[in-house]
């Protein structure tokens, strides 16, 4: 015997106090970017999106498509640099066209086995790049729209953390993602609904009922594109998409949440208010 005790692996508990520490840094890391892309606007945000879309795109076409990643990871980036660009100058119809393009081109590529999974990749990406950029193109209140959106899914995730957490209870959807619970989801509902009326107030926006009730939708909306991709990772057998985000896996991870809400938020937008008003059409009632 030295004398000397033998190193202990880290438990459980320190695991998960580190691992929120990094959930934590990277946040603080992240959300200021997507606040400042979300404020300059135009070219720097549909640029930050791109670059999102593109991570997202990446991990998915390597967690579902294997041998066929690279021809469809190349025919997908395309589509969505193209679309980006197309979306900067106002050519929205065009731009979604270009997406579907790339979609077909990727179903052709891709073996038949895989064809499906990596078709939706494209339109995955594609949605995450194309709908806030369509909210955040209305002159009006494309920023406080973004805002709204953003404040909704952040607050929906992290209340629901904290209140699974410190609740506990009957699991949401155990055989998906097992430590999501139902005082968690109804704890995050509430938070985001909450944040999303703030927003609103704040912006001097009027009929904070009918505001009230659509961040409930789309907090509801973020939680089932959080469940959505869990569903995906087991299927693929994956704990994280990536591990390009410290604490958060990667970026298909963080915004696994956002992208449906996001596209519920432009369809919501756009049937009220029209592809150039969205933003309008969203918070406007």
């Amino acid at each position: 015997m030295t004398g000397i005790d033998p190193v202990k692996p880290a438990g459980p508990a320190l695991l998960g106090r580190n691992n929120l520490v990094l959930r934590i840094v990277s946040s603080l890391v992240l959300a200021p970017l997507a606040i400042a892309a979300a404020y300059f606007g135009g070219m720097v945000f549909a640029a930050f999106w791109l670059i999102a879309a593109s991570c997202v795109l990446w991990e998915w076409d390597t967690l579902v498509c294997a041998n066929e990643k690279n021809p469809v990871l190349t025919i997908g980036a395309v589509a969505l640099a193209g679309s980006a660009l197309l979306l900067v100058l106002g050519r929205t119809v065009t731009a979604i066209a270009l997406i579907v393009l790339g979609m077909l081109g990727a179903a052709t590529l891709a073996s038949k086995a895989r064809r499906v999974w990596c078709l939706v990749g494209v339109l995955y990406a594609g949605a995450l790049l194309v709908a806030p950029v369509l909210l955040r193109r209305d002159v009006t209140l494309g920023f406080a729209a973004i805002v709204f959106l953003f404040l909704v899914v952040w607050l929906t995730d992290t209340v629901a953390y904290f209140c699974g957490r410190a609740f506990g209870g009957p699991k949401l959807m155990p055989r998906v993602s097992p430590k999501k619970t139902w005082s968690g989801a109804v704890g995050g509902t509430i938070g985001g609904m909450i944040g999303g009326v703030a927003v609103a107030a704040y912006a001097g926006i009027q009929g904070l009922v009918a505001v009230a009730i659509v961040a409930t939708l789309l907090s509801i909306a973020s939680q089932a594109g959080d469940l959505l991709e869990s569903s995906i990772k087991r299927r693929f057998a994956a704990k994280d998409a990536s591990a390009l985000i410290p604490g958060h896996g990667g970026v298909m991870d963080r915004v696994d949440g956002f992208v449906v809400a996001a596209v519920a938020a432009a369809a919501i937008g756009i049937f009220r208010g029209g592809v150039e008003a969205p933003a309008q059409g969203l918070l406007v009632w």
